[in-house]
């Protein structure tokens, strides 16, 4: 049975959550996303801009004049949702850390792609697999994973993301859509594993980031200690603070840089602060641009 608290936290999220799955589930959502391939939908009798190969000789030959199959996309997705665990998400300056953020715009996602009746998995990793709930369909199963990510304990704190895409490419057998949802902090380059999959499937990177992580408030001296690795690092103030600024800019151009030659879309999101309107700001363009390939 359920902790108390934790069966609140459920519940709280599935009703948070549930008004804002029309919002993206309104067209915005199964726009953006091809189907794994085509099925079979009607036959019709052929006309003079019909491919001969489509005629069905059998119906044809039935009906004494040739007839054509029709097909459509298939539409049934399988979604992954790829979760990082590791220590780094537990940080958190403002209301929410980058973990609950994380969990809260899984749960939208997984909402949305179940209310469309697409399969949804769960993988969440550190440097190694922590848990592995394979593609399913259904609100029971839906609220198992939110269950798992606001409850989990991680074995390990530290982070692989190569590794974590590796896996996921080892574990899907059909075509997916992958949302990567993570700090994309570690010190594992990822660039090719990332490339690796998207060439198979179609991922999409959502970055969990604290505003301090892009910009530190201050000039004050300030002490950082690496939730994954214990290492402390200390700057004087003034100067050097500024200095750490400048670092975290060149970071994040990096991780930016490693999508945009990867070819993966790059949702950013400030742990916090309201998951949908990125969301739908993504969505629009994403469709936009698919209207226009």
């Amino acid at each position: 049975m359920l902790p108390p608290e934790l069966a609140k936290q459920i519940r709280l999220l599935e009703i948070r959550t549930d008004h804002l799955v029309d919002e993206i589930t309104g067209g915005a959502y199964r726009s953006v996303f091809k189907g794994r391939g085509i099925e079979f939908d009607e036959v019709r009798e052929y006309t003079l801009e019909d491919d001969v190969r489509s005629i069905d000789w059998n119906v044809s030959a039935r009906m004494g004049a040739p007839y054509v199959k029709k097909f459509v996309e298939e539409r049934e997705l399988t979604v992954l949702l790829l979760v990082d665990v590791s220590a780094s998400g537990a940080f958190g300056s403002a209301e929410k850390t980058k973990r609950r953020t994380a969990a809260e715009l899984a749960a939208l996602l997984a909402f949305s792609a179940g209310k469309c009746g697409d399969k949804v998995g769960l993988l969440m990793f550190s440097d190694q697999n922590e848990l592995y709930l394979p593609p399913r369909s259904g609100r029971r199963h839906t609220l198992r994973m939110i269950r798992e990510m606001l409850a989990f304990h991680p074995r390990s704190p530290r982070t692989d993301i190569a590794r974590a895409l590796s896996e996921a490419g080892k574990l899907l057998k059909k075509r997916s859509v992958v949302f990567l949802i993570s700090d994309l902090i570690g010190p594992q380059a990822f660039e090719r594993a990332l490339k690796l999959l998207n060439r198979r499937h179609d991922v999409v990177a959502l970055e969990i980031f604290d505003p301090v992580e892009k910009h530190w408030p201050t000039d004050l001296p300030v002490e950082l200690e690496d939730a994954e690795t214990g290492e402390v690092v200390s700057f004087r103030g003034g100067a050097a603070v500024r200095e750490l600024d400048r670092a975290l800019e060149a970071a994040e151009n990096d991780k930016r840089q490693v999508c945009r030659r990867a070819q993966v879309d790059l949702v950013e999101l400030e742990s916090g602060s309201e998951v949908l309107r990125p969301l739908r700001e993504f969505f629009a363009h994403r469709s936009r641009r698919r209207s226009h390939a």
